[in-house]
């Protein structure tokens, strides 16, 4: 979206944008020196409050703005606009960005210190420097913890002696002296300017748009951008589980295209299941506990609509045909399930139905 030939596009079309700018080529060095200075106070930062605050709640963002002068040829006419660059740090960004960093550097200083155990039965070492320079480093780099983390090592030498001499009794002497190398990490270290510094970045963006700020101002624009339509989670769907519309195992265009068209109803459908739930715990102002295998406990007020089907997958339905009738069972709902059912506005007995025998 936020590439110059859309931009330009979307303009020549006689249309608006606004689009977080992409952290590539040119642009990654720009929003660099556009976070300086809202850091160093080059430009006074307006804040930014949510759409309901009450007086005296915190703003939710803070940030400046500069324009620059666009220009570009489009067929055989040149255009030209104006172009503001919105510079903003959200403040709830910064944070989740923090946490995530110092888990970062928790789990980094964890490795690094078990990397070199001591002596032990079952305890491998490390016999040589190179190896075990090659796997810290490895260790920084798998949790972007590079510049942020130091750590110093040193090479223990432990001098073993072998004896000769057999039976009982006998003389023994020493044959040979063996050294035993192994390198211990002896401490891991922060680098807190470094990390102070990096912090004081996290949650900054650069948003562009072409509507003048009569229009629309720094805090209505940011506004409006949170309230974005996010398409491109209805893609993602579209092209990864449950619907998976790649490959295409049909050969005409007419089944293409037909395909594509129950697959994209099946969109909606998963669409409108998620907005309906989160609509009903929004009203209730209540959660959802028991759709995160990995963390029963964990509650959520947004669910994914996978994850509410995901909650249905280990129901059972038996048929039993005898000569004078059928016999149906079905398991049992849970709470869980019931309450699910009971914010898409079902009645579970639609599900209980399932298990009428018949004659």
């Amino acid at each position: 979206m936020s590439a110059w030939a859309t931009r330009v596009h979307i303009r020549a079309l006689g249309h608006h944008y606004l689009t977080p700018l992409a952290l590539v080529g040119n642009t990654a060095q720009d929003v660099e020196t556009w976070i300086q200075d809202g850091l160093n106070g080059t430009y006074a930062l307006t804040k930014v409050y949510a759409p309901d605050a009450q007086e005296g709640e915190d703003p939710i963002a803070e940030g400046y703005e500069l324009t620059r002068p666009c220009t570009a040829q489009v067929e055989e006419e040149t255009i030209e606009w104006a172009e503001r660059v919105l510079v903003v740090l959200s403040y709830a960004h910064a944070e989740a960005l923090a946490r995530g960093l110092e888990r970062r550097l928790t789990t980094a200083t964890t490795k690094l210190e078990a990397l070199t155990p001591p002596r032990g039965r079952g305890k491998r070492q490390i016999k040589e420097e190179q190896v075990m320079i090659e796997k810290a480093d490895a260790i920084l780099k798998q949790h972007r913890v590079e510049g942020l983390l130091s750590y110093t090592f040193e090479r223990q030498v432990e001098q073993q002696c072998k004896y000769v001499g057999r039976g009982r009794g006998a003389k023994k002497r020493p044959q040979q002296v063996v050294e035993r190398v192994r390198y211990q990490i002896t401490a891991v270290l922060r680098d807190e300017e470094a990390i102070t510094a990096l912090q004081q970045t996290f949650g900054w963006r650069a948003y562009v748009t072409d509507v003048s700020a009569e229009q629309q101002s720094l805090s209505e624009a940011i506004l409006t951008y949170r309230e974005e339509w996010r398409v491109e989670h209805g893609f993602h769907r579209l092209k990864s589980t449950p619907l998976s519309i790649a490959p295409l195992f049909v050969k005409r265009d007419d089944q293409v295209a037909g395909l594509i068209n129950l697959l994209s109803i099946a969109v909606r459908l998963l669409t409108l299941i998620e907005f309906v739930v989160r609509r009903a715990l929004e009203r209730e102002n209540a959660q959802l506990v028991g759709l995160h295998k990995e963390n029963p406990k964990k509650p959520t007020d947004t669910p994914t609509t996978e994850r509410l089907l995901q909650a249905f997958s280990n129901i059972t339905l038996t048929i039993i045909h005898f000569p004078d009738r059928v016999m149906r069972h079905i398991t049992p709902l849970t709470p869980l399930q019931e309450r699910i059912l009971m914010l898409l506005g079902l009645s579970p007995d639609i599900y209980r139905s399932l298990a009428q025998n018949s004659a």
